[in-house]
């Protein structure tokens, strides 16, 4: 987090200079300051400033290195464990092609809307119980 908190504020120096160049060159080039992408390039310099502020007082919250931060980490340490996922299963699609029917229901016509509903609870539940049923039942 400290690479990234240091790339935050370069960042952050480079839409500074940045804000200030493009102020520079209105004026140079209008005669006047143009307001609308100076305050939009400052700002954008602000939100790296918040954004690395946080990462730095994160990493000093948490006391230790991430194994992003270390040379000697592998890169399996910081490989989380992300959940269960079932490559098997088709539910998703069903609830995918149910969504996207609904979505057409509220363009085309009303109702497809009230059987792409159902066609999704069907779909979700179908999803959410897959494990209590079949050959993956535990």
């Amino acid at each position: 987090m400290r690479t990234n908190a240091t790339l935050f504020y370069v960042l952050a120096v480079f839409f500074f200079v940045a804000a200030a160049a493009y102020t520079l060159w209105s004026i140079i080039d209008q005669d006047k300051v143009e307001p609308v992408g100076t305050v939009a390039i400052s700002l954008t310099g602000i939100l790296s400033v918040f954004l690395a502020f946080y990462m730095a007082r994160s990493h000093a919250a948490q006391g230790g290195e991430l194994p992003e931060d270390r040379l000697d980490a592998n890169i399996d340490d910081g490989d989380p464990e992300l959940g269960h996922f079932s490559p098997w299963s088709w539910w998703p699609v069903f609830l995918a092609g149910s969504a996207a029917l609904a979505f057409l229901g509220l363009a085309v016509g009303m109702w497809i809307a009230y059987i792409a509903g159902a066609l999704v609870l069907v779909s979700l539940v179908g999803w959410v119980y897959e494990y209590y049923r079949g050959n993956f039942a535990h």
